[in-house]
């Protein structure tokens, strides 16, 4: 027994290390100020850079490797890579380049080629600019700096060819960010599955919002659920935000930003849960969506038999089938009720919140009447409850 109790422990602490040793990466800052840095000393110098140091916020000093290198004593060109670590992030292996040019004086820096524009508010970038994140951009204008001739100047073109592409696939449409990817990073590198990054990359979604005078959201955890909303709901696309499985988190963030009503928007299944008191909904945080159904189908008078056959169901749209067959129909609006209530609890009653509930096909299955209220204010769900 004590064997296998030691074996047990080995194999935990075995683990444990695994997860320590994940490998961090670099943001596509530091690869453009790499790659700019490098461009501009082969500009000035008309010397090949294979490698070059920079600082990054973190405190940490990277030595990257240079390629794609061309260089003239009119212009330079060089790139380097994005290597994400184990962050699953999707543009690893982007190639991030910068184009050097004479200029009078100065630095100017220039969007090239995958690289994104501003054209709404509430970003900290403003309308009309890159998409270069404040602290790159100050990131950039150093190592730039740092090796630029006494009197001389530098224009800096930033470039992510294929990054218009990998774009559509990130919340950059969402922000109003056109064109391509967004030069970011906050430390310079990457921390791998870092939830707390992707959760922060949410809030832009509210800011471009608020930012546009919208302080009626909808809060949706998906993709899926934000296509419904606008297409079949009439819900103004800036008025939906994706909030993934962070519920309580873009609560707070709603009540941060100055945001006045929400409506919770999505399948019975998941948002099913925050009437349960779950505001991380992600199924290996907390899956009681059959527990929390049984219970309201109990509370409308289902037998033991219904409440055995909903805890035993293997999908939620079985469960769907099962409560509209034993005419339990009102348990959706009940559970629309209770997660309001439980949402407008959660931020102390800071926004006014209702909840709509979808199945798989999109079809309304419950809604509470604050969700109607907020609609019939805004015009969502207008052919719906007209």
């Amino acid at each position: 027994m004590l064997d296998k109790l030691f074996k047990v422990k080995e194999k935990r602490k075995l683990r444990s290390k695994k997860r320590e040793k994940t490998r961090k990466g670099y943001s596509t800052g530091s690869c453009a100020a790499a790659a700019a840095k490098a461009a501009v000393m082969m500009l000035f110098g008309q010397e090949k850079v294979e490698r070059v140091s920079i600082d990054t916020p973190a405190g940490i000093r990277l030595d990257l490797p240079v390629e794609d290198v061309e260089f003239t004593p009119r212009w330079s060109r060089c790139c380097v890579v994005k290597d994400a670590g184990d962050d699953p992030d999707i543009t690893n292996g982007l190639r991030i380049y910068a184009t050097a040019e004479p200029a009078a004086e100065g630095v100017k820096l220039k969007r090239g080629r995958g690289i994104g524009i501003v054209k709404k508010p509430g970003l900290p970038v403003p309308v009309g600019e890159p998409a270069i994140n404040p602290v790159p951009r100050a990131m950039i204008e150093k190592e730039i700096t740092s090796v630029l001739p006494p009197g001389r100047g530098v224009e800096v073109t930033i470039s992510a060819p294929g990054g218009e592409v990998i774009a559509r696939r990130t919340l950059n449409p969402r922000l109003g960010i056109e064109g391509g990817i967004s030069i970011l990073g906050t430390s310079g590198l990457v921390e791998p599955m870092s939830e707390e990054a992707f959760k922060y990359s949410l809030v832009g979604q509210i800011r471009v919002a608020v930012a546009l005078g919208l302080r009626r959201l909808l809060l949706t955890p998906g993709r899926r659920g934000q296509q419904l909303a606008i297409e079949r709901y009439g819900v103004k696309a800036d008025a939906v935000v994706q909030m993934s499985n962070f519920v309580g988190f873009m609560l707070e963030q709603c009540v941060k930003e100055g945001v006045k009503e929400i409506v919770l928007f999505g399948h019975v299944g998941k948002i099913g849960k925050v009437a349960a008191g779950i505001f991380h909904t992600h199924n290996r945080v907390a899956d009681g969506r059959k527990e929390t159904i049984a219970a309201y189908a109990a509370l409308e008078g289902a037998t033991p038999e219904v409440i055995k056959n909903i805890l035993q169901a293997n999908t939620t749209e079985t469960i769907i089938d099962i409560l509209n067959h034993y005419n339990l129909e009102r348990v959706f609006s009940h559970l629309a009720e209770e997660a309001s209530r439980r949402a407008r609890q959660y931020i102390w009653g800071e926004l006014e919140v209702g909840t709509v509930l979808v199945d798989r096909e999109g079809e309304i299955l419950g809604y509470d009447e604050q969700a109607v209220t907020i609609g019939r204010r805004t015009g969502w769900f207008r052919k719906y409850w007209s």
